[in-house]
């Protein structure tokens, strides 16, 4: 196998994003767009990876380490251009062979496949290969100069003829090069342009006098779009939930309503799973087959077990794993708590950290007391317990198999097995006293009617 070194352009920033977060930090499908960007090119068989980034990056090195743990770090410390960037990896490309290939950090849309046809070129024995596509407004980008299937350069839009500005054949995001074309140019490119830069896409005319024969791939554009707005981010997002969305259905996945589920770039959902319009899926999600999702629930960092029932309205907070045909009915929060197969949740509650037991049904407004200000504490509840309507479970509380709590309950202390726990104030009637209330509210009404 070929040997491939990929270099991550990651030292620009995104001048129209207003915002303290680097550029490539900004997330698409929850992930952020440097880390779609490494993924795919170790997904594309990269076997060095290099990320190259500006001073004072530590959040977008922890990132790229999230997504690629071997790549290395580089740092550009002055911007004078892409291919002084490329430049600053030299200790990783020095000595490699095979091919080296150059992409920008800002593309979060990149699939595999896409450096694949760079590569591919290569194979059949280009000395370089371009990626090029064609958008609608060719405007800003630099042209591809070509002749047939050979690329005789890039012109960036800045030093571009009006007939160059014309080419609607544009430069994308990846440049590959055997490795010895690409030592061979990148020592060779000077600044002599309108930006006092040195400009990476000036190695393919430095290839083509050395004699080499360059060539070009030509991507869609859904595929290579760059991201330097918050315009763009949104449009970035938009294409990549259509990706998912398609993706999710071709692996027979039911959605009443695609354009109103957002997935995450990591959402694992099996087959005959059904989704009802407006639900948002957050990162770490797995779902079973058979389940059943209705509208408007939200859900992150849950494991849903198969033919299990959530919402309309519900929340799936981390930590959340429900088991076979649990059941998390509307306007429920669930959070770091494992609900038993069976189990019903229907309506009103807030479960968090706790266990429920299989078959164990727990009334509307029930929630579990689970913070005392400072520390979290835990529930435990058995198996086919159930739990009446308006109990408050203060942790930490353990309530055994079988167990009833009465409707409207404090519980405090531990329930036995089989027991009825009752927590709360006996009851008194006191005998024509509803008449005397009435009248003293009346009285307050009318005295403030009369100010």
């Amino acid at each position: 196998m070929t040997e491939l070194t990929v270099i991550v352009l990651a030292a620009g920033e995104g001048t129209r994003m207003k915002s303290s977060r680097p550029k490539l930090l900004h997330p698409v499908a929850g992930l952020p767009i440097i880390s779609h960007v490494v993924r795919a090119a170790a997904d594309a068989g990269a076997t060095n990876l290099a990320v190259v980034t500006g001073p004072g990056h530590e959040k977008i090195e922890a990132a790229v380490h999230a997504a690629a743990p071997d790549a290395q770090f580089f740092q550009q410390t002055e911007r004078k251009g892409t291919a002084h960037a490329a430049l600053m990896a030299e200790p990783l490309w020095r000595d490699v062979k095979g091919y080296i290939a150059v992409v920008y950090g800002d593309h979060p849309l990149l699939r595999p496949e896409i450096f694949r046809m760079v590569f591919d070129r290569l194979d059949t024995g280009k000395d370089a290969a371009i990626l090029g596509f064609e958008p609608e407004d060719p405007s800003g980008y630099g042209r591809l100069l070509t002749d047939g299937d050979r690329l005789l350069g890039i012109r960036e839009h800045k030093d571009a003829s009006t007939a160059e500005r014309e080419i609607g054949l544009c430069n994308a995001c990846i440049l590959a090069f055997r490795a010895d074309v690409f030592r061979d140019a990148i020592v060779k490119i000077d600044d002599n342009n309108v930006q006092k830069e040195f400009y990476l896409g000036d190695l393919v005319e430095h290839a083509n006098a050395a004699g080499c024969d360059v060539g070009y791939a030509i991507a869609p554009w859904e595929d290579v779009m760059g991201v330097n707005s918050q315009a763009q981010l949104a449009e970035a997002e938009a294409l990549f939930q259509k990706r998912l969305r398609l993706s999710m259905m071709e692996e027979g996945v039911t959605l009443t309503d695609p354009a109103s589920v957002y997935f995450c770039y990591d959402t694992k959902i099996g087959r005959d799973v059904s989704i009802e319009p407006n639900v948002y899926f957050g990162p770490a999600v797995t779902v079973a087959d058979g389940v059943r999702i209705k509208a408007f629930s939200h859900i992150e960092g849950a494991n849903i077990g198969a033919n299990a029932e959530i919402g309309p309205f519900a929340r799936l907070r981390p930590g959340t794993d429900l088991a076979e045909g649990a059941k998390v009915g509307n306007f429920v929060e669930v959070k770091n708590a494992k609900i038993g197969a069976g189990a019903k949740l229907n309506h009103l509650s807030y479960i968090g950290d706790a266990e429920i037991g299989a078959k164990t049904n727990v009334g509307a407004g029930t929630i579990t007391c689970n913070y005392d200000g400072i520390n979290k504490h835990r529930t435990l509840i058995g198996e086919g317990v159930f739990v009446g309507s308006n109990s408050s479970l203060v942790a930490p509380l353990s309530i055994g198999d079988n167990a009833y709590i009465a409707s409207g309950s404090v519980i405090t202390s531990d329930i036995p097995g089989d027991a009825l726990g009752i927590g709360r104030a006996r009851q008194e009637n006191k005998a024509g006293y509803a008449p005397r209330l009435r009248a003293r509210a009346e009285a307050i009404k009318k005295s403030k009617q009369e100010r």
